[in-house]
């Protein structure tokens, strides 16, 4: 089944229907013609859970992560722009 849109009283009304549609593919639920929400599958939730962590670093973890030896960056061998003064 391909993914569907619900209106918010269809999908109240019909919430077990929803549910089962979304174990097969995410499941629209519109408010005003609008999206609001998408109903999907726990396994879909997690695993886009799991991606989110795996691919987003904290900010702390990204400054932890620098050296911390005061020792020397290499710098690549680039030509100095032009400044008119």
């Amino acid at each position: 089944m391909a993914e569907r849109s619900w209106s918010v009283q269809d999908a109240k009304n019909r919430f077990s229907e929803v549910v089962e549609a979304a174990r097969r593919s995410p499941q629209t639920v519109t408010k005003h013609g609008k999206p609001t929400v998408v109903v999907v599958d726990v396994a879909e939730y997690e695993r886009l859970q799991q991606l989110e962590r795996a691919t987003a670093p904290s900010f702390a973890d990204v400054l932890l992560a620098m050296p911390q030896d005061d020792g020397d960056f290499s710098r690549d061998p680039v030509r100095m722009r032009d400044v008119e003064l």
